[in-house]
């Protein structure tokens, strides 16, 4: 289906749970948030009616998302449903990695066939830090176990934050040399709620990264929103995610359904469209509702302008 702006949207991210096991601090509190209840959050089935629905209006791919979505106790049955829906040609899932090694084959073997893992550094005690968390050991092995898997693709997504991570970007980048997997740097995105932690020195753009690492040589095309390019030698890619210094929302094909039955045009937007306890008739309008109110472009963003969405990034899906 085609938006306002002739945008066709072809990929859906359905975030299965706002809870999580980490506390990373640009993400969520360190105490965590009040859970809701059951039944205010969308069932399994209410789930897969939705995917259905996206892929019968277009949408070719599929993100599983959170909060980290391995903690949802029916993971593997909403993978399986998901990816044996006509249409769906691409099921994928983002992950913190803190499960990820005891349910890599089972995944895989749900359908799952491309892994996004969040990793914003290889020093241990930043680790600790940044996601309040003691998880490194934890997260790499399962970044080696799902090599070992063969899935089709393995990502490693990392939040550029000026003086934390910075100064691990060209080790970070060497993972795609050394694993073969691509690497992706996010510019951090300034949402309200986490502006006590972080000043206007945090944000870096992309750029630094080239800067960083001329070394890189750009390559034609995109993957998806990232820019790409390669360290000489290496068999995976870097990519470079600029919502800030440079968004992509002319080419954004995206929409979003959060675990509590949101639609969301635009990620940083306040528009929310309920889906939850509709019939499978209403909620198809509802989807295409949502679709047509999507924004041009989302509001300027920077230190000091924030992000107009009115929920924490674990509540909408990271």
């Amino acid at each position: 289906m085609l938006d306002s702006y002739g945008r066709r949207i072809s990929y859906m991210r359905l975030s299965v749970t706002d809870l999580c096991n980490q506390r990373c601090r640009y993400c969520m509190p360190e105490e965590g948030i009040c859970q809701k209840s059951h039944a205010d959050m969308l069932t399994e089935d209410e789930m897969i009616n939705a995917v259905e629905i996206a892929a019968g209006l277009g949408v070719n791919k599929l993100r599983i998302t959170g909060g980290e979505p391995l903690v949802k106790k029916n993971i593997l049955s909403i993978c399986e449903r998901a990816a044996a829906l006509e249409g769906i040609k691409e099921l994928c899932i983002t992950t913190n990695g803190v499960l990820l090694e005891n349910m890599a084959a089972q995944l895989k073997a749900a359908g799952v066939s491309r892994i996004n893992l969040s990793l914003d550094t290889l020093d241990r005690e930043k680790f600790k830090y940044i996601t309040r968390r003691d998880n490194l050991d934890t997260v790499l092995r399962a970044l080696e176990k799902s090599l070992e898997l063969g899935f089709e693709k393995i990502k490693i997504n990392a939040v550029l934050l000026g003086g934390f991570n910075d100064d691990e970007i060209p080790a970070l980048a060497e993972l795609s040399r050394t694993y073969g997997v691509d690497v992706r740097f996010i510019e951090f995105m300034p949402f309200s709620y986490v502006n006590s932690d972080f000043d206007e020195k945090t944000f870096m753009p992309c750029s630094a990264v080239v800067e960083r690492l001329p070394e890189l040589e750009c390559l034609d095309g995109r993957d998806g929103v990232a820019k790409l390019y390669r360290l000489p030698g290496a068999k995976g890619n870097v990519g470079l995610i600029s919502p800030l210094s440079n968004h992509f929302c002319a080419d954004c094909n995206r929409i979003r359904l959060t675990a509590d039955g949101k639609l969301l045009p635009c990620l940083h937007s306040s528009l929310e469209f309920s889906i939850k306890g509709l019939s499978y008739a209403e909620m198809e309008e509802r989807f295409k509702e949502a679709i047509l109110a999507k924004p041009q472009r989302h509001a300027t963003l920077s230190q000091t302008q924030h992000s107009e969405s009115r929920r924490i990034m674990n509540q909408i899906g990271g």
